[in-house]
């Protein structure tokens, strides 16, 4: 798929970018701990959606420090249903640490740095130009930022033993950046072996994860895709999170509950910071089994279920109180009455 930056909103001042990371930062940390307060993945999946959400989280910081003195370019903000950074700005950053050492050989000396910016405030009484200010934001992001803790297009999870009463004896999770939606999702899946030991075939398990269930498609597509591809293993429960959208004053999108908002802060009835989370969980469980094939090579296929849907929303209790009036029909028929999250307030 070919991804554009063309979507997207650009951050142009030093104050968007404070605001930007601080709404992003917060609403993320909000929605890790209201997800495991309010149970609604279980215990181990809670550990394992936290995991994801530390490298979005590591992720978005590192473009904190790379662009905030950066006169030249402008990180970008998809406008699509999404409220998160473009796909594209992850594929940077990975692609700058690829050749980091490159990169740290040209900047100056921190030594030499230090020297000049103590004798810019202490003697000469000036404020550090922009361009010294780069010069030390990209060497702390040069030599701070770590490659493998870069949110990629797919992160791929350990296959380990299912807690006690699971659908299927193991668990392996996954996450991939959508690139049409341009937010995350989170996968995880219960499953049988027919072998010895699934992780003696864990590459094999994960090449065919990346292949054919690494971005958003029709869900009963994805499971049988999965299902046909890996004969040994025998698919149980498969789980999918759909991270966002983040609803605030950056998105630009058709979302009702994103034009509620935006329509709130433009009449002043709700704070410029004011947010709201959507999170929506797919799943889809085996019923029965069924065999396929040729008597001499015949393959154990699932019979799904019906798609179980579930979408939830998350917000301060202001805007929960707002969107009940605004928009009512998407209010009720979530699978749990909105979630209350803390408000951010941003020092004017």
């Amino acid at each position: 798929m070919i991804v554009t930056p063309l979507d997207s909103a650009v951050l142009d001042s030093k104050e968007q970018y404070v605001f930007y990371h601080k709404m992003v930062d917060f609403t993320l940390k909000e929605l890790i701990v209201a997800v495991q307060q309010k149970q609604i993945l279980n215990t181990q999946e809670v550990l394992l959606f936290k995991q994801y959400c530390d490298l979005l989280l590591y992720s978005i910081e590192a473009m904190r420090v790379k662009y905030m003195y950066d006169d030249e370019e402008n990180m970008k903000v998809d406008l699509t249903d999404s409220g998160f950074p473009n796909y594209l700005e992850f594929r940077y950053l990975f692609n700058d640490l690829e050749l980091r050492e490159d990169y740290l050989g040209k900047l100056t000396n921190i030594e030499t740095l230090k020297e000049e910016f103590l004798d810019t405030l202490l003697r000469k009484k000036e404020p550090i130009s922009k361009r010294k200010l780069f010069q030390a934001a990209s060497i702390v992001y040069y030599s701070s930022a770590k490659k493998e803790y870069i949110f990629n297009r797919f992160v791929q999870g350990k296959i380990i033993e299912a807690p006690q009463d699971s659908p299927g004896k193991y668990l392996v999770s996954w996450s991939f950046y959508d690139v049409s939606h341009n937010r995350p999702f989170i996968c995880y899946m219960y499953f049988n072996y027919d072998g010895s030991n699934p992780l003696n075939d864990r590459e094999d398990i994960y090449y065919v994860l990346k292949m054919v269930a690494d971005r958003e498609m029709p869900f009963d597509t994805m499971a049988y895709a999965i299902d046909k591809r890996l004969p040994d293993l025998f698919p149980k429960l498969i789980k999918r999170v759909d991270l966002g959208p983040i609803h605030n004053v950056f998105a630009k999108d058709e979302n009702e509950v994103t034009h509620a908002i935006l329509q709130g802060i433009a009449k002043k009835e709700i704070p410029l910071e004011s947010y709201a989370i959507s999170f929506k969980i797919d799943e889809v469980n085996s019923k029965s089994e069924f065999k396929e094939g040729s008597f001499f090579n015949k393959q154990t296929f699932q019979k799904w279920d019906d798609i179980f849907r579930q979408r939830y929303v998350f917000a301060p209790h202001r805007i929960i109180q707002m969107l009940y009036t605004k928009t009512p029909e998407i209010m009720n028929k979530l699978a749990k009455a909105p979630i209350q999250v803390a408000a951010l307030k941003i020092n004017k």
